[in-house]
């Protein structure tokens, strides 16, 4: 059996994540997974598990976090973007 990297549980159906850069984590769920790899946003510290908005070397959850952090070209709803 397979331990978690995060919970320690071991678990039959536990699964392996490889990184970009090639290190291999072991997950007995999709939360442990998330928790452990998925970015922070850089305004309110959520876990960002879609697309997101990057901006340089920032990830924001979405366009409202940007805009409060200074990003001033994005917008969450395509009928109210910024021209």
């Amino acid at each position: 059996m397979n331990r978690c990297d995060v919970c320690g549980n071991e678990y039959r159906n536990a699964f392996t994540l490889r990184t970009a850069d090639g290190q291999e984590l072991v997950f007995d769920s999709f939360e442990c997974a998330i928790h452990r790899c998925a970015p922070a946003c850089a305004h309110c510290g959520c876990k960002v598990i879609g697309h997101g908005i990057q901006a340089g070397e920032q990830v924001y959850c979405c366009a409202h976090c940007a805009q409060q952090s200074g990003v001033t070209s994005v917008a969450d709803n395509a009928d109210h973007a910024l021209t």
